[in-house]
């Protein structure tokens, strides 16, 4: 569903990203680790098609991003570490609006079970955004995804300013789109996340995937030294 295939980006005399391959399929989480600026939200907003590749292709779905944009865009849903929803509408409101923008159109009932199956409170879909957590804003992102029927998720550090019960909520959502079939990428600097959600796992460094493993192949301790080996 997800494939990068000899992807790499300048930025005039920087490379951002060096001849990336991966491939994510569906039902698989696969978590990207990394420092800032290794390469990670180069490589989102490549899949995204917000930023053209110097050279190679990112594919959703099959398909090249940069030939058919308008087409891999009905495949995937982005959640950006601060998602952006209209603070003066409410939870439902932002759900109804951005759905219809994707071209999806639902009854009451069916927006409130969106928002049920996220485990955002009942109490919280008629309020406005500007009074959300963002965990709460989050939760009304993976609802938007569950309603554009999206087949592929891309996170860009998700979980980042989270408290450890809604990161552990956040990350049971996930666990729960995986067994539905999504395929899902997410960036993040959360080592104890990235091994509990993924089942694989990327570190990169300088713009390179310098290692790749199964998650359930590493344990906690062996994912962080193989980690910092890495950064050194």
């Amino acid at each position: 569903m997800l494939e990068a295939i000899n992807l790499s980006k300048s930025f005039r005399q920087h490379q951002a990203l060096k001849n990336l391959n991966l491939k994510i399929e569906l039902g698989q989480i696969y978590c990207l680790l990394g420092a800032n600026g290794a390469g990670k939200t180069t490589t989102i907003n490549l899949f995204m098609n917000f930023i053209q590749p110097t050279t190679g292709e990112a594919r959703i779905n099959g398909l090249d991003v940069t030939k058919h944009g308008t087409k891999t865009k009905e495949f995937v849903a982005y959640i950006p570490e601060n998602l952006m929803l209209y603070p003066n509408l409410t939870g439902m409101e932002n759900l109804v609006y951005f759905s219809k923008l994707a071209g999806k159109n639902y009854d009451k009932k069916q927006y409130e079970a969106f928002l049920n199956q996220v485990g955002l409170q009942r109490t919280a879909f008629d309020r406005r955004v500007s009074s959300y957590s963002k965990g709460m804003r989050q939760k009304v992102g993976i609802a938007l995804a569950l309603a554009k029927d999206a087949r592929a998720l891309l996170l860009d550090e998700p979980v980042s300013g989270l408290d450890p019960k809604a990161s552990n909520e956040f990350s049971n959502l996930l666990l729960q789109l995986k067994e539905e079939g999504l395929a899902i990428l997410m960036a993040t600097h959360d080592l104890f996340r990235a091994r509990e959600t993924g089942t694989h796992i990327g570190i990169m460094n300088e713009g390179k995937l310098v290692a790749s493993v199964e998650s359930q192949a590493v344990s906690h301790p062996e994912l962080e030294s193989l980690y910092l080996e890495h950064m050194n």
